[in-house]
């Protein structure tokens, strides 16, 4: 296994100027990224702030409890207890076999970024991944990607909730599971791993019981003995030690609509697009009925708070007393999901994908409303895997990976067959087309002359010819794409396994082909790569 660097475009605009220095970084964060000393002007701001470690300890250690016993973890459990400890701290959702290759990039990032700084500050820091299971979108997380048909496939997990109930809440049906999966790992192929991945793999889905549990056992069986700290942002225990905060953003809800919008106001000035579509009433906070499981988002409205429609009505003083008694029943949003993580760690660095950027930006002036900063915002690695197979294909069809990652093969593949296609064939339909259109018009122009009722039939005919005449170009081209076969190909392998979709590897893939494919040491060799935080692409050669 091998790694090298790859300069890339960022795909978001905002993102892009960030990480290029382009912006007045104290326009839109509380880091500038380009001076050298943000980790330890942060690492001393924090150093005078309070925080509930006992209590946010206590929780970790209760939660992990059920998965299998791990020193690191328990270390640095411990370790957060410390008054000079920070963190590093990134999040997802949970999704179904750990969702797409960029949730394991992510963790990657944390568990990196914080040895590095452990070893440049001198003092504990402990990398925590924050499950987000009070998601509700089960469209986002229900689902992998496989080969079918030759092409990249949807694999949904059979599951309907009729309310917008919370992932965390989300049963997982042990028998549906482990049929699922199988279906999964036959399209996979069977390799040396098959049989001990799919023997692990049920066993796993026999010890969890929701979405979020099945997610977070996978998440800490690979990254345990690193020290992985998880919270799930929706379990009942981390809402305790949230609910003098959730009062905090009740009593301010307006203020902070007020100040993300004028941040958003700022931005577009600026030129950049918003991310966050927000109404100027909203609460940035979801109540959730538990007997229902159904989760609505709370707007301002005279005399307190209410959902959109009207499923859920609190004076202030009402919802107040909710956060108090049973803070279990709020939630945060995209706007006070920020706050709360950094109301509740002492965060050295929050480790954010491209688009997480741009609409933290929008939050600068929500941070100083409740006296706080912005952590440093430091990107994702980003990262593609290479095969063997994949890369002696790329070499045979002169094709750089830069290109291939920017753009896909399609045009690749368009000047390929525009070299191999016939140019008789091409010179003499494109004559056969001009000249049939040329004598219809003729015809037709002098039919109208003598009965304009006519023209619309005419207009039909021509349009009915011009499709024949392009479908019967269309299987003189397929002919000729199937005696070029085996070369094209190789352009489709490059594209599925690097481009698929037209989308980044890291947006469609999963882990398990290449656990399945490589072993169950595949994540651990990952990890023994030198990873630097230098804005550049990874290409892992495998």
């Amino acid at each position: 296994m091998e790694m090298k660097d790859l300069a890339l475009p960022s795909l978001n605009r905002f993102a892009s100027d960030y990480l290029q220095n382009h912006l007045e970084a104290e326009d839109y964060f509380h880091y500038d990224l380009s001076k050298p000393a943000i980790y330890r002007d942060r690492y001393n701001e924090l150093m005078n702030r309070a925080f509930s470690r006992r209590e946010l300890s206590d929780y970790i250690q209760r939660y992990m409890s059920r998965f299998s016993s791990s020193e690191g973890v328990k270390g640095n459990i411990e370790r957060l207890r410390r008054d000079d400890s920070v963190v590093v701290i990134g999040g997802q959702q949970a999704g179904l076999l750990s969702g797409p290759l960029y949730t394991i990039h992510k963790v990657i990032s944390i568990i990196k970024l914080a040895e590095e700084q452990e070893k440049e500050l001198g003092r504990p820091v402990i990398p925590v991944f924050w499950i987000a299971g009070e998601d509700h979108d089960l469209a986002e997380v229900n689902h992998v990607y496989v080969m079918k048909n030759g092409k990249p496939h949807k694999k949904t997990y059979p599951s309907y909730q009729p309310y917008k109930t919370m992932v965390s809440d989300v049963e997982l049906e042990t028998e549906k599971a482990e049929k699922w999966f199988e279906e999964i790992i036959e399209t996979y192929g069977e390799t040396a791993f098959t049989n001990k991945l799919l023997i692990n793999m049920k066993e796993t889905i026999k010890e969890s019981k929701t979405f979020v549990d099945f997610f977070a056992r996978l998440i800490h069986e690979w990254f345990h003995e690193y020290g992985l700290l998880l919270v799930d942002a929706a379990d009942p225990d981390l809402r305790q030690i949230e609910k003098g905060h959730f009062v905090s953003m009740i009593q301010k809800s307006e203020r902070i609509a007020e100040v993300v919008e004028d941040q958003q106001a700022f931005m577009q000035a600026k030129g950049y697009p918003k991310m966050i579509e927000m109404d100027r009433h909203a609460a940035n906070l979801f109540y959730y009925d538990p007997e229902k499981k159904d989760r609505c988002l709370l707007e301002r409205v005279e005399g307190g708070f209410s959902g959109k429609t009207a499923e859920a009505s609190f004076s202030e003083a009402e919802l107040l007393m909710i956060a108090q008694n049973h803070p279990e029943r709020l939630s945060n949003n995209v706007i006070t999901r920020p706050l709360m993580q950094e109301m509740l760690f002492p965060v050295l660095a929050f480790i954010s994908g491209p688009g997480e950027i741009a609409y933290w930006a929008e939050l600068k002036r929500a941070f100083e409303l409740f006296s706080m900063k912005m952590p440093p915002i430091i990107p994702r690695l980003n990262i593609t895997i290479v095969e063997r197979g994949v890369l002696t294909d790329l070499e045979e069809m002169e094709l750089t990976l830069e290109t291939v990652l920017t753009e896909g093969t399609a045009n690749a593949v368009k000047r390929y067959l525009e070299a191999v296609e016939d140019e008789k064939t091409a010179d003499l339909f494109g004559k056969l087309k001009s000249q049939l259109e040329e004598n219809h018009k003729k015809l037709s122009d002098h039919a109208v002359s003598l009965d304009k009722g006519i023209e619309p039939m005419l207009n039909k005919n021509m349009e009915f010819i011009q499709k024949q005449l392009d479908f019967i170009y269309g299987k003189i081209g397929d002919r000729t794409k199937e005696r070029h076969a085996v070369t094209l190909k190789k352009y489709e392998r490059i594209a599925h396994s690097l481009y698929p979709l037209e989308s980044p590897q890291e947006r469609i893939w999963n882990a398990f082909y290449y656990l399945n494919q490589y072993g169950t040491e595949f994540i651990s060799d990952i990890m023994k790569l030198d990873y630097q935080f230098n804005n550049q692409h990874k290409l892992i050669f495998i």
